[in-house]
């Protein structure tokens, strides 16, 4: 077992993510415990894993689902504050996460569509800011850490405002920097490493600040920013992994 904890703790966490068909099952095997417990999947495991490209974050990487706090965070919610996983609806789900993908995707109750240009999960190839489908299309739409790839942002919400249906909700999750009341971007900024540095990932355009909640209101959303934790103890927030005040965007279509 000892060669099996030296590639899991030396292999980069992406890489891992990109392999998931073979490194999943055999995570789920080695990192078996009664500490902390993946809500998605339901299991339990003596310790999670480290994931992060600037800042590593030590024990957040679950080794059967590869589901991060937001991940957790978001089925928590669904699930118990919805009626997701009960009531019939069409979905929109955009870059489908791993996590998520063939759960919903076995939900005989939801007509699950997935769009994304590049994900091999994608069931339609779609630009999210030139979206191939009707108007008020969608009873549900998921788009998390997406948006902050996106040079027109306001586009690509505009275009998911559109395909929602009045009454429909949806959640879209970005990468959030609460301490910043603005939102920063700089295209002037090329360096790859220079990028990371700044936005957390190459191939983001921007910092999110709390008015990124201003801004979906604009586009026309009602939009409630969710503490979910705030309904959990302390002791499930460490169970489950969550980081403690992290807030769900949650929008509406009226």
């Amino acid at each position: 077992m000892s060669i099996i904890k030296k590639i899991l703790n030396t292999v980069p966490r992406p890489w891992l993510i990109k392999m998931s068909g073979l490194a999943r099952p055999v995570m789920d095997i080695f990192y078996r415990g009664n500490r902390y417990t993946d809500p998605i999947n339901g299991k339990s495991y003596r310790k999670f894993l480290p994931y992060g490209y600037v800042n590593i974050r030590e024990n957040v990487l679950s080794p059967g689902t590869l589901s991060l706090e937001r991940h957790r965070l978001m089925w928590l919610y669904l699930q118990q504050e919805t009626d997701f996983f009960t009531k019939p609806a069409k979905v929109l789900h955009i870059a489908p996460e791993q996590a998520f993908y063939k759960r919903f995707k076995k939900l005989k109750h939801l007509d699950y569509i997935t769009a994304d240009l590049h994900s091999p999960l994608a069931d339609v190839k779609a630009d999210i800011t030139d979206l191939p489908f009707d108007d008020n299309d969608f009873d549900v739409i998921f788009c998390n850490h997406v948006l902050e790839h996106i040079p027109d942002d306001t586009k690509a919400m505009q275009e998911l405002y559109r395909v929602m249906k009045p009454g429909g909700f949806g959640i879209l999750q970005v990468p959030l920097d609460e301490k910043r009341q603005e939102t920063f971007q700089d295209d002037s900024i090329t360096d790859p490493d220079e990028r990371t540095r700044i936005f957390g990932q190459y191939d983001h355009v921007r910092v999110y600040g709390t008015d990124y909640f201003d801004k979906l209101k604009s586009i026309g959303f009602k939009v409630e920013a969710v503490d979910f934790t705030e309904t959990l103890s302390d002791t499930e927030i460490d169970k489950f992994r969550l980081v403690k005040g992290e807030l769900l965007p949650v929008v509406y279509k009226k």
